[in-house]
């Protein structure tokens, strides 16, 4: 433990708290000081304890309040958590969709590229055909016909 001189309400005092507290100890009671100074001089004197009773309860209304704004804020965070949850489920969704059409707009282009060839090659088979037909319709009858 260590011990630590303060300085309140102009008497000096001597505190004990955990070793290497000291300078946070020194800090509250500057404060507490402080705060019971202005007091002292906004409220007149109207004696020490009941003096030290509304720095008590002025220092306690700022910790709650402070501890309210602290919940309100968690309270928040936890909402944004949630939203961010959401929005982070919902981009995995939205990706997840889009990746399906663009997996199944490509199977449509492989089928229509492969039915594309297909008529291609149909297309030059009937040509061929055609062809070979013309070509031996044109000798039969040239054969047919000899000309003079």
């Amino acid at each position: 433990m260590a011990n630590v001189n303060i300085k309140f309400n102009g008497k000096e005092f001597l505190l004990s708290c955990e070793n290497g507290q000291e300078e946070h100890l020194k800090e509250l009671s500057i404060y507490l000081n402080e705060k019971f100074n202005n007091l002292k001089s906004s409220l007149g004197n109207i004696g020490e304890n009941k003096l030290l009773l509304i720095t008590s309860i002025t220092i306690m209304d700022e910790y709650f309040e402070t501890k309210k704004k602290i919940d309100q804020k968690k309270e928040e965070l936890t909402k944004l958590t949630e939203k961010f949850k959401e929005l982070k489920s919902l981009v995995y969704e939205y990706k997840d969709n889009k990746e399906s059409e663009i997996n199944m707009l490509n199977e449509q282009q492989n089928h229509l590229k492969n039915e594309i060839d297909q008529n291609r090659e149909d297309y030059e088979k009937i040509i061929d055909n055609v062809t070979d037909k013309i070509e031996n319709f044109v000798k039969e009858a040239s054969s047919n016909n000899p000309i003079q």
